[in-house]
């Protein structure tokens, strides 16, 4: 009967200890977490490393076989740049990563990328790698310590240029390399806010999910105490019984039970009710404990009944307004067939009804396929200027190659060449510095209509700021500007302000030598439209004139009606105008009257 009670016992608690594990298991969180954004900005780390070496000469750039880069510490971005290097080269050459544990160990190397994070003294760096011939990049030190210095801005980067250590240590760096660098340690401070700022917040992010990650590993310790205390008992309890089993074995073999006082064996009986007993509180505790889990379940039950008992009264309430429409309707159909003009009335709206309504149907359905439409024409749209923005920049680096091999050549062998070839080399050099505009143009005009930051624009301060920044253009050719009372309009001021550059320049560019230009802006607000009150913006020129025909050609990116003997110009101007325009909602046409001028016309919503 003992044996019999403490296999109860044993699968009671085994029972128990499975349904611990079952809580145990249950209470483990999953997480899981998008990396997207943090891969497209490793890729963009990469990509500017590559651009960086791109854009800068070394003294033995011509011996160098392969092109290494080295990477100081155990940082993940050795992974990206080897990636990069299976597609791309830098100056013609392929590409080797390298990693470094320690300073000391830096050699054969072209260029050394290091991140603050690993807490690497720069100047200590600088000092150990001068004279080797190795551009040093880092990554979020302070402003003027390194040669180029990167600093994380929201989703991209800015970088910055030591324009003295490079030289110093024999480097040429490219114009356009300089040309999008930050110029001064307060841009570089601001930009250090932003990115502190975005840290911060990512830091408060990972500790909220490192609180919730320890308060479910509080909970989780806390099950497995209760289980370890759980099985602690339970050994404890199985341990007294295989002893007193074996005390009982052990008597019963020696002679000297028979002997034994009948007082003894009843304490060893007592005994043995007492374990029986506590095994059966334990017991007992355990149903308890089920008892008030399954009363939480018909808690739970009740709760879903009552919902259910509150839907079937809605169904009721639905049952019984649809029995009062029905009523109405057979009302109405009986008035209708009482008047048999009202009912032939009635037929005829309840046609026009139905018609309408799968009218309204189709322009439903044809409305979401424009919105589809839309969002996948946006999208292809931010995929082209993405596209053009990227190819840009790569159209640099060739270009940039050629640019420098040119000045070599003027530089080194300028004496060798006759005529033709002095002729030759200064067309290479206009046609390069062509290409550069173009691209520029091109990464200019995918910029355009991006601008987030719509503000009040003081039409008159922005056409007093052109007039000092045109004022040489102005003075030259004894241009003179009328502007009338313009008004306070919404807008992106640098975008305005382009827009007005790119005409008035056009007004001065395009009119005959002996002519002194005018030009004439004026405003006026119009509110007959029906589209809503917009202002209509004009500016007046007294130059050559456009054919009608070319009306709407002008307006194509690159398009030109003059050779540029005649007039200089990347022939993207009036393209970015109407690309300003049309971002604010506007649209944009033109008058002229050959040899006598042109007037341009714009509008902007009020």
């Amino acid at each position: 009967m003992i044996f019999t009670k403490r296999n109860t016992f044993l699968n009671t608690s085994f029972k128990a200890i499975i349904l611990c594990a079952l809580s145990f298991l249950y209470c483990l969180p999953t997480h899981s977490q998008d990396n997207t954004n943090q891969q497209v900005k490793r890729l963009q780390r990469a990509i500017f490393v590559y651009n960086f070496a791109q854009q800068i000469s070394w003294q033995n750039q011509a011996d160098i076989a392969k092109f290494k880069i080295g990477v100081l510490g155990p940082d993940r971005a050795i992974i990206d740049f080897k990636s990069l290097a299976q597609k791309r080269k830098i100056n013609n050459k392929p590409v080797e990563i390298v990693s470094f544990n320690a300073v000391k160990d830096i050699k054969n190397i072209q260029l050394l990328y290091v991140n603050k994070v690993y807490n690497y003294d720069i100047d200590y760096i600088l000092n150990k790698i001068s004279g080797r011939n190795i551009l040093l990049v880092t990554e979020d030190y302070n402003y003027n310590t390194s040669m180029i210095n990167m600093v994380n801005v929201g989703d991209s980067f800015e970088y910055e240029i030591n324009s003295q250590t490079i030289n110093k240590e024999g480097f040429k760096s490219a114009n356009s390399l300089k040309q999008y660098a930050i110029s001064s340690s307060q841009k570089w401070k601001n930009l250090f806010k932003i990115a502190e700022a975005s840290l911060d917040e990512s830091k408060k992010k990972e500790a909220q999910q490192e609180a919730l990650i320890k308060n479910k590993e509080t909970q989780i310790n806390s099950q497995k105490e209760k289980i370890n205390t759980q099985e602690s008992a339970i050994d404890t309890m199985l341990n007294s019984v295989l002893t007193k089993n074996k005390w009982i074995e052990k008597l019963s073999n020696q002679t000297e039970l028979q002997q034994q006082k009948y007082e003894d064996k009843v304490k060893i009986e007592r005994s043995l009710e007492e374990n029986i007993k506590q095994q059966i509180e334990f017991i007992k505790s355990q149903e308890e404990k089920i008892i008030a889990t399954n009363s939480e379940i018909k808690k739970q039950q009740e709760y879903i009944e009552n919902q259910n008992s509150e839907i079937k009264k809605n169904k009721t309430t639905l049952k019984q307004k649809n029995s009062e429409i029905n009523a109405q309707k057979t009302t109405n159909t009986l008035l209708i067939a009482l008047i048999g003009i009202a009912l032939l009335g009635a037929l005829l709206i309840y046609r026009s009804y139905l018609a309408k309504k799968k009218l309204n149907k189709a322009l439903e359905v044809k409305n979401i396929a424009i919105q589809k439409q839309t969002i996948e024409l946006e999208s292809k749209n931010d995929e082209l200027e993405q596209f053009a923005y990227i190819a840009s920049h790569d159209l640099k680096e060739p270009l940039i190659t050629i640019s420098s091999l040119i000045e070599l050549l003027v530089d080194e062998y300028e004496d060798k060449f006759d005529e033709d070839g002095k002729v030759t080399l200064n067309y290479i050099t206009d046609s390069s510095n062509r290409m550069q505009k173009l691209i520029d143009a091109i990464l200019q005009y995918s910029r355009l209509g991006k601008s987030k930051n719509i503000t009040d624009v003081n039409c008159n301060t922005v056409i007093s700021i052109l007039q000092d920044d045109l004022k040489n253009v102005i003075d030259r050719t004894e241009t003179q500007i009328i502007s009338n009372n313009l008004p306070t309009i919404k807008g992106a001021e640098l975008e305005i302000r382009l827009l007005f550059q790119n005409l008035i320049s056009n007004g001065i560019k395009f009119t005959k030598t002996d002519t002194k230009p005018i030009i004439t802006i004026d405003c006026t607000k119009n509110t007959t439209s029906s589209l809503g009150d917009f202002w209509e913006f004009s500016v007046k020129d007294n130059g050559i004139g456009i054919p009608e025909k070319h009306k709407e050609r002008i307006f194509s990116i690159f398009q030109r009606l003059h050779s540029r003997e005649q007039y200089e110009g990347t022939g993207i101007g009036l393209a970015h105008c109407k690309k300003i325009v049309e971002a604010h909602g506007g649209t944009i046409w033109l008058e002229s009257i050959i040899d006598e001028g042109t007037t341009f016309y714009f509008s902007i919503p009020a």
